[in-house]
């Protein structure tokens, strides 16, 4: 039975052409490794001239063509833009390591580069993570800082540009682009403008909520 056993999970990997790989509780690094390595082809999120997977568990709160506000089960939110004029100019990343910070790494996997920074801001941590032109934010407890930067892995890694669509957009001139406040290569040491970005995306959200739904709300 044993040797059954054995030789049908070797016939398992060899069909699915993986092995399995468990993710460590504590470990972010080890993590990112790990998730960032795998080459994926899932997605459930599509836009003119890019598409991405959004893991389960994971939903929207509010999105439009380049910035996306999302929430988990445990109520983190995570504010994701994607930075297609960087795309397709090919801006390269110079983000350096910063020592005094509670984690930052450089990230190079697959062709694709970027980074992650973790500040530690009055008990809680304040994430940065740019990959694959994009950029998720996040600020979260320490119990649940791995997981969150576990989803981030999942949607950043997934995400495909279309060369051809973001020619006929952005290289006519004819993309309605506007510019963030931050620069999507510079990591910024304070949480104050993503839980203002937060805050206005949410505010936004329940109005488009109430003339979608006509709630009542007693008036």
């Amino acid at each position: 039975m044993k040797k059954l056993i054995v030789l049908l999970s070797i016939c398992l990997l060899l069909m699915t052409g993986c092995s399995i790989k468990k993710l460590d509780n504590v470990d972010i690094g080890k993590n990112i490794k790990i998730l960032l390595s795998e080459k994926v082809k899932l997605e459930n999120v599509y836009f003119d001239g890019y598409k991405y997977y959004i893991p389960k568990g994971l939903k929207f709160i509010n999105k439009d063509d380049y910035n996306a506000l999302l929430t988990d089960k445990m109520n983190n939110k995570y504010y994701l833009y994607i930075d297609v004029i960087s795309y397709y100019n090919k801006v390269e990343n110079d983000y350096e390591i910063d020592k005094s910070v509670h984690y930052s790494n450089k990230l190079n996997y697959n062709k694709k580069t970027g980074y992650i920074q973790i500040n530690e801001i009055k008990g809680m941590f304040f994430v940065q993570f740019v990959y694959n032109y994009a950029k998720l934010e996040a600020y979260v407890k320490k119990s649940e800082l791995t997981s969150v930067v576990n989803n981030m892995c999942y949607i950043l890694r997934s995400i495909k540009f279309n060369d051809t669509v973001l020619e006929s957009l952005i290289g006519e001139n004819v993309l309605n682009y506007q510019e963030e406040n931050y620069n999507l290569f510079k990591a910024d040491n304070s949480q104050e403008d993503f839980l203002d970005v937060v805050e206005q995306n949410e505010t936004e959200a329940y109005k488009q909520a109430i003339e979608d739904e006509k709630i009542d709300l007693g008036e």
